[in-house]
């Protein structure tokens, strides 16, 4: 059974989202502010987090970072207002996906659900022969998902690494952005190429001594990213 943090101070959303999502069989626990969703994220294992934007004692952006610091759980930001510019911020502060509200409760099964399948698809592939991706002082472990720069450990969201591991295991290849959303993110993933930038510039900034001249993950101008240490 899988679990879900559902994250908002609205309590007539939570109580449909709970109760719908329990009908799917989900084992459901509910936060109503900020600091309540953090004591949770902190107590219980959860395989996706639906976390509101806008929620009082710690909005939305800060406890999906303070949860980025323990956690590669996957985040799903819940957001009020149309802007861009907001979506963009929630990818930033390390969420993996983002509703805009008002939302079909179908949609957010639909975003569950392709989360979860891609988590489960990652497992096995892993499991089955992992090996170690060894680039100057950069070692990924495939079996751990982890990696180390010069033998400190660095701390990458499910995103990041799928992303980081894709890259290292194909290095010299140009991926464009849509090849990098459709393989990491999925064809079902409704977000656009940005999703991809904010990601690799995210990457950048915990692996790369100067993220303006990376030594691993390069771009090729006007085509994508390529990794080559």
């Amino acid at each position: 059974m899988s679990k879900v943090l559902v994250v908002d101070d609205e309590k007539l959303i939570v109580k449909g989202l709970k109760f719908s999502l329990e009908q799917d069989g989900y084992d459901v626990t509910t936060a109503f502010d900020g600091e309540e969703a953090l004591e949770n994220a902190r107590q219980s294992d959860f395989d996706v987090v639906l976390l509101d934007l806008m929620l009082p004692k710690m909005n939305g952006l800060d406890v999906c970072q303070n949860i980025r610091e323990f956690s590669d759980v996957p985040i799903i930001m819940l957001t009020a207002k149309g802007d861009d510019m907001d979506k963009i911020m929630g990818l930033e502060y390390g969420a993996d996906d983002y509703i805009t509200k008002p939302f079909n409760i179908l949609e957010v099964k639909a975003r569950i659900k392709a989360i979860l399948r891609r988590q489960r698809h990652n497992v096995p592939a892993s499991a089955a022969g992992g090996s170690k991706i060894v680039a100057g002082g950069l070692v990924l472990d495939d079996d751990a998902r982890s990696l180390t720069i010069d033998g400190k450990d660095i701390n990458l969201t499910a995103k990041e690494f799928d992303l980081l591991e894709l890259l290292a295991k194909n290095a010299g290849k140009v991926y464009s952005r849509d090849d990098l959303l459709n393989q990491v993110w999925g064809h079902d993933y409704p977000g656009d190429a940005r999703t991809v930038d904010v990601h690799v510039r995210r990457l950048r900034e915990k692996i790369e001594e100067s993220p303006s001249t990376p030594k691993y993950v390069h771009t090729k101008w006007g085509v994508g990213y390529y990794f080559q240490a």
